[in-house]
């Protein structure tokens, strides 16, 4: 089982990477599972993450405040409306996708924009 919930963790723990630079998958959640899935298989692997430079501080500041620092909402936001925006005007070939690229980019926000910044220490 514990080989199970470690490949779980590095399946979430990649989508939560790719999903840095691609603005529809959502990094948060899946970073947050990969350390739940990692502190049930593999503390070698939980602390790994935990300490990770980039990752860690994240995930705890996440966790312990519930809140995203004030840069990570301004490049999420802008990355989500450039990307959907070029969906919409350049890829979609009939005006209903165009809604639903500007829908998701709108519902993508709101939920961004709905937790809290995280004040600087």
């Amino acid at each position: 089982m514990k080989i199970i919930l470690a490949t779980l963790g590095t399946i979430t723990l990649a989508l939560g990477i790719i999903g840095i630079f691609l603005p529809v998958l959502p990094t948060t959640p899946f970073l947050l599972l990969s350390a739940a899935l990692y502190v049930r298989s593999s503390q070698r692997l939980y602390d790994w993450l935990m300490s990770h430079k980039h990752l860690g501080p994240y995930i705890k500041n996440f966790r312990e405040h519930k809140s995203l620092p004030l840069r990570v909402k301004i490049v999420s936001v802008t990355m989500v409306w450039a990307t959907l925006l070029y969906c919409a005007f350049v890829v979609a070939k009939e005006w209903w996708m165009s809604v639903m690229f500007i829908a998701i980019a709108t519902g993508v926000t709101i939920h961004i924009l709905s937790y809290k910044t995280l004040k600087k220490k």
